[in-house]
């Protein structure tokens, strides 16, 4: 596999809607995907059908196709299915589909929160068996405790002990403005840090042109009463954050648009500074908002530094966490998943760092780290959870 992958290859063209796994997996499961980019499949021993991207499940059309997709996938089956499993939030047209297959097929449901999945499917695709460390970034997932996760550094046991997770540790949690609108607009994630940092009066000079004091005031009183400021540790958005306070982009027309930006100024820093290797790791990653606000006054030049420093930085902080967390619990393994490992930058940083730990790094060859390639994973641990089988 690796030298396929080194070489740009895979056993999968993009077409091609099946999948060979390096080991069967124990039970056939149906899984239905995420909530973004919903794409399903069906695991059925060392085989995995996927399915055509359906999209949002917001879009009806999105909806219906995810229907006809689990029907087809169904069909495909060697044998009968032993689970449908899906995403842990108890909304989701995809969750509550699961409940309608399973019911029709008399098999359990199986719920697998959506970091758990990821890091699955990194294991899946990398034949793993033996207990590892997930680091999944991404957007969002909802968590255990029904909060916004989305860096998260995990355990996920042995395919033996049934690939129980835990949650070791996760990304500084900071507080979503209005909620789905942080993410649409990142001056207010940015704002958020530098409130949480004690230099929320910043945000009023950073934000002052492109924004508006007065817009600006009503988020800094949401956050100072905490109304309609859900928590989150997404990575996401501190990459937003870190791109509202390099001035890159207060407003977002389209998805990851802020941090696409950043990993860009960043890349084209790191070609021209190959020497640029700073450790910017800190404990209280909202601090470097300050630092990151003073540059963005200085220039196209201070702003790519800035970038540069926020992906070193974020790359540090998570190896050193991720280094100790192994050694504290004898992992030698580590899996990598979620929509943020799309940033090449990120992920061949924080690999290297955690390769020269000594750690065997994992990432998706096939499936998609983002949410496309969710059903693996959610597969992949319903096979072998404990579940009670009526076939």
């Amino acid at each position: 596999m690796a030298k396929l992958a080194a070489l740009g290859l895979t056993r999968v063209s993009p077409h091609a809607h099946t999948q060979q796994l390096e080991r069967p997996a124990p039970r056939r499961v149906l899984a239905l995907g995420a909530y973004l980019k919903n794409r399903a499949c069906l695991v059925d021993g060392a085989v995995v059908h996927w399915s055509p991207l359906h999209g949002d499940l917001e879009n009806p059309s999105a909806r219906a196709a995810l229907a006809a997709s689990a029907e087809a996938l169904a069909a495909l089956a060697t044998g009968p299915l032993h689970a449908v499993a899906h995403d842990l939030h108890p909304d989701f047209y995809s969750t509550q589909l699961a409940s309608t297959w399973a019911e029709r097929l008399q098999v359990p449901s199986a719920p697998v929160q959506h970091h758990h999945a990821h890091t699955a499917a990194t294991a899946a695709e990398a034949g793993l068996q033996a207990a590892v460390l997930g680091i999944a970034l991404d957007g969002y997932g909802m968590g255990h405790d029904g909060a916004a996760w989305g860096g998260e550094l995990l355990h996920m046991r042995a395919a033996a002990d049934g690939l129980r997770c835990e949650r070791l540790d996760h990304l500084p949690v900071l507080k979503a403005p209005g909620g789905d609108a942080a993410a649409r607009e990142p001056w207010r994630m940015t704002t958020a840090a530098l409130h949480q940092a004690g230099q929320g009066a910043l945000s009023l000079r950073q934000f002052a042109s492109s924004v508006g004091q007065e817009k600006i005031a009503g988020v800094l009183q949401m956050l100072d009463k905490g109304s309609r400021c859900p928590p989150s540790s997404s990575a996401g958005r501190w990459f937003d954050a870190a791109a509202g306070a390099l001035g890159l982009c207060p407003y977002q027309t389209h998805e990851a648009q802020a941090a696409m930006q950043l990993e860009a100024l960043a890349r084209d820093w790191m070609g021209a500074n190959p020497s640029f290797d700073h450790n910017f790791a800190s404990p209280h990653l909202d601090h470097w908002m300050v630092d990151l606000c003073a540059l963005a006054s200085q220039g196209r030049d201070a702003q790519a530094q800035g970038a540069a420093q926020f992906h070193l930085g974020l790359a540090h902080w998570l190896a050193q966490r991720a280094a100790a967390l192994a050694q504290q619990h004898r992992l030698q393994h580590v899996a990598l998943g979620g929509g943020c490992f799309a940033n090449a930058l990120l992920r061949n940083t924080l690999t290297a760092l955690l390769s020269t730990a000594g750690l065997a790094v994992h990432s998706p060859q096939y499936a998609s780290c983002g949410d496309e390639g969710l059903a693996l994973g959610q597969a992949w641990v319903a096979a072998h959870a404990p579940l009670t089988l009526e076939n």
